[in-house]
Parts: C-alpha cells; sequence; structure tokens
C-alpha cells in the first residue's frame, strides 16, 4: 500500500515538473495532479495492455517507441476524463509529454528505490 500511495505521488510530481516546462501541458494544482495520476495509474491497468495487444506489430516493429504513443493516448484519455482542470494542447504535446514522464518516473523511483536500499 505505501509503494502505490508512493508512486501515485511521484507520478504527480512528475505531471507537476512536466506542466512547467510546456505552457501547452496546464495542470491547475497539486490536487489535481494526484487527481491525474490516480487516473492515469488505472487507465494503465485497464486500457494500456488492450491497446498493447492491438497494437503488438507495430511496437514491434518499432523497436518498442510506440509504447509511447500509447502513453501519450492515455495521457489524453486522462486529461478528457478530468476536463478543464488538465488541458494538452494537440497530441504532439502529449507525446512529448509521456517520453519525459516515463524518463521522469525511472529516475525518481530508482532514486526513492536506491535511497531506500540505503537506509536498510
Amino acid at each position: 500500500m505505501k509503494r502505490l500511495l508512493l508512486s501515485l505521488l511521484l507520478n504527480a510530481v512528475a505531471l507537476i515538473v512536466v506542466a512547467q516546462l510546456f505552457e501547452s501541458f496546464r495542470l491547475e494544482g497539486f490536487g489535481t495532479a494526484i487527481l491525474a495520476s490516480i487516473i492515469l495509474s488505472i487507465l494503465n491497468v485497464i486500457v494500456k495492455p488492450i491497446l498493447v495487444v492491438l497494437t503488438l506489430p507495430i511496437t514491434f516493429v518499432t523497436l518498442g517507441l510506440f509504447l509511447f504513443v500509447i502513453n501519450a493516448i492515455t495521457l489524453m484519455i486522462t486529461q478528457g476524463l478530468i476536463g478543464s482542470a488538465f488541458v494538452i494542447n494537440g497530441f504532439g504535446t502529449a507525446l512529448i509529454a509521456a517520453v519525459i514522464l516515463s524518463v521522469l518516473n525511472l529516475l525518481l523511483n530508482k532514486l526513492i528505490r536506491d535511497t531506500v536500499l540505503l537506509n536498510k
């Protein structure tokens, strides 16, 4: 449970960082970032596997790079569900944001994992 909450919090922080980088990617506040993180997590569990299976040939041909497109699609679905509190202007912004979010989440999770391992 702690790991899930930490993951949601780190994802919300990554969303806020991306919102600071782009004018066309807006979040109204930390509460919206948490809500977006929760919805994104649910979509990653339910919708993303379906999209991955349906697009397996193109994902294979692109050596996995199409997964960023799938991540961008889930971001666009998330912003559609939240409404005006979370706005992404254009699929290109969503695609770049998906790449940056993936890298940020990787770095933040590694940082937390290394810190926790050092404290044991």
